[in-house]
């Protein structure tokens, strides 16, 4: 089976080493692939893990899952990276992501901020 991500790598060879050791996500689109899986698998503490301390919404996490867990993960679409490589410290990540809830499908579009904090990326937010 090929990663929830859409790379054609299986999960373990993919989005799982990410999820084991965030360290392992070496880009921005890595780290954003990554919680694109972990919203599949409804990972909750890996979205707060991936998460920027700043930004973190901790009292929110209980929500995430279940919404996460209420709609089937259709498919990801990354549509541009701009910066975000193993050598830079911030970078964003524009995408697709496709779900189906209450008989329809729907997209979230967003352009996301990513960040290096303690030595690994991080999802600061949505970049204005």
């Amino acid at each position: 089976m090929t990663c929830y991500c859409g790379n054609l790598k299986p999960y373990t060879d993919c989005c799982e080493k990410a999820h084991k050791n965030i360290h392992e996500a070496k880009t921005a689109e890595q780290l954003m692939r990554s919680r694109y899986s972990a919203f599949v698998l409804a990972n909750g503490d890996y979205l707060m893990q991936s998460h920027h301390t700043t930004t973190r919404p901790l009292k929110e996490k209980k929500s995430i899952v279940k919404w996460a867990k209420s709609v089937q993960w259709i498919k990801l679409d990354v549509l541009e990276t701009s910066e975000g490589t193993s050598t830079d410290n911030e970078g964003t990540v524009t995408f697709n992501a496709y779900y189906y809830q209450n008989g329809k499908v729907d997209v979230i579009h967003e352009t996301s901020k990513f960040v290096k904090e303690n030595k690994h990326w991080s999802y600061l937010g949505i970049s204005k």
